[in-house]
This record gives structure tokens, sequence and C-alpha cells, in this order.
């Protein structure tokens, strides 16, 4: 959701144990200011200083729900006047009785419509109670079969927007294989069939960065096939990444001492990548070694 210029307020809300503190921090790292139950009665204040620049992002997002008293009673009237103020997105988070049930189990945390009824009675209550809120809302997710980074990718394919934290930053790192695998590699590739510029005496002290070396190897038979293969090959593959909500991938490129076809290759995809909108590094860790 690409959401309109000004200050914009989220309001998060639904049922106990369907995730919404999980979900404020899903909006905290995609850069939003978050609020987990925020009194009921600041919340018109809490616009104010929205609206007035005093609050450092514009971009909010505040849990509400049933420990608020009265919530589900007043919260329609407030919305109601809020929305004339304020871009405002509600998204209320659903879940099955049974999975509710289950995590108030698992977690052993109290339920808080608990106090005099069972854990399913507070659930099927605060269900009864929040039904118009549900209503109101313009976004529900019911989270019963979700994981966490589901979840996570549930805000950021309807919150994020161009520019924001969480976009996948890419780092592409060359090397020797004599000198042994960099540490922490997600991906990574071997060149060492694609044309030699080390036994070319003239280019052997330049590195793949230097235009010659690069004609060297762009011009062995398999260096546009692989090339063209491999960055296909990656970006189908980033995207299926930043869906897990990767926030980093680091991509291995080695040959034989790290100083030549490595470094073509990195150097090229790293432009291809970044021209594709990723963030970009690019390191070389042995292209200053010594030559043999």
């Amino acid at each position: 959701m690409t959401g309109a210029r000004g200050p914009r307020l989220v309001v998060v809300t639904g049922l106990s144990g369907s995730g919404k503190s999980f979900v404020a921090h899903a909006f905290e790292d995609i850069g939003y200011t978050t609020v987990d139950n925020l009194p009921l009665s600041l919340l018109d204040a809490f616009a104010t200083e929205l609206l007035a620049g005093k609050i450092p992002r514009s971009r909010t997002a505040v849990v509400l729900d049933v420990r608020n008293p009265d919530f589900a009673e007043v919260f329609p009237g407030i919305l109601d006047a809020l929305r004339r103020r304020l871009a405002t997105t509600v998204l209320f988070l659903d879940c099955e009785d049974r999975v509710l049930l289950n995590r108030f189990s698992e977690t052993r945390r109290p339920h808080p419509l608990a106090e005099d009824r069972s854990v399913a009675d507070a659930v099927a209550h605060e269900r009864r109670l929040l039904a118009e809120v549900k209503e109101l809302s313009d976004i529900v997710v019911d989270t019963s079969g979700m994981t966490v980074h589901e979840l996570r990718g549930v805000v950021a394919d309807h919150f994020r927007e161009p520019g924001d934290p969480g976009v996948l930053a890419v780092q592409f790192v060359s090397f020797g294989y004599k000198h042994g695998l960099p540490p922490a590699l997600d991906l990574c590739f071997d060149v060492r069939f694609l044309a030699n510029p080390h036994f070319d005496a003239r280019l052997r002290p330049r590195t793949g960065r230097d235009p010659e070396v690069a004609r060297y190897v762009e011009a062995g038979e398999s260096t546009e096939p692989f090339y063209r293969r491999l960055l296909d090959f990656l970006l189908w593959c980033l995207p299926e990444y930043r869906r897990e909500n990767r926030a980093y991938l680091t991509v291995g490129v080695g040959c034989t001492g790290g100083r030549h076809r490595s470094v073509y290759v990195a150097e090229r995809l790293s432009r291809d990548v970044a021209a594709a909108g990723y963030p970009v590094r690019v390191s070389h860790r042995d292209e200053a070694r010594e030559i043999p």
C-alpha cells in the first residue's frame, strides 16, 4: 500500500493473542513509530501531535484493544472523528478460537477479559465485543495458520513503501578459492571455468576491474551465456528472499586467486542488481594480494 502524502496513522486492533504486539514490531521494522496499548483517552492528543509534526516519524502505528476500558463501545465514534482529521487505516487481526486457546495455554499469559471467566468464555466474549470494530476495519487478517515470517510479510506487503527499511540489501564478495571461502555466504558461485587473464603476462598484474581484463574474460565463449543465466537466476531469487523478510543477502563469487574473473563477475553483478532496484555493496577480498 502506498499511502497519501503527509501524516498517516495505522490502528492495529483485534483479538487478544492474535499477534498485535508482534505486528507492532513489524511496523517498527519498516520505519514506523509504534505505540503498543496506547490509552484511548490519549488518542486525540496523539493525533494532534502527529499532525503538528511533533512525532519524529510521520507514519505511526498504535495498538488499541480491549485492554482499554470500554474500547469496543467508544472506539467506533472516536474512529469516525479521527478519520476526519488524519489519514487512518484500521488493521484488524482475527484468529480461530482453537488457535487462540492453544496460544494462551502455551504462553500461560492471562486473557484480559478472563477475570471471572474461563479463557474459552473470555475469547468468545471478546469476539462478540469486537464485532463492530471488525466491520469498521479496512484490512482484516486471519493469523490462525500464519508463521511470524508470513505475518511480517503481510505488514510489509500492505504498508511498506519504496525506500523503507526492510528492502533486501545484497552484498557481493569476490574471493580466491586457494585462500579459502569467506565466512557467512548465503550463495556462492564458482567462476573458475571462465577465460583466465592470469595466463596473459600483460594482464596478470591487473584486476577484474580493468577494462582490458574485462574484455579478455568477456571474449571467452562461456562467459556471456553463463552470466545471463546467473543474473536471471539472482533476479528471480531476490524477490523470494525478500518475501521471507531477509534484510541482507551475501553472494560469493570465486575464482582461483580472487583477482580477475571473480572480481569482474562481482562488479558486473553489482551494477545489474543495483539497476534492478536493490541496495548493493561489493567487496574484493583477495584482489590486492601479491601475485605469486
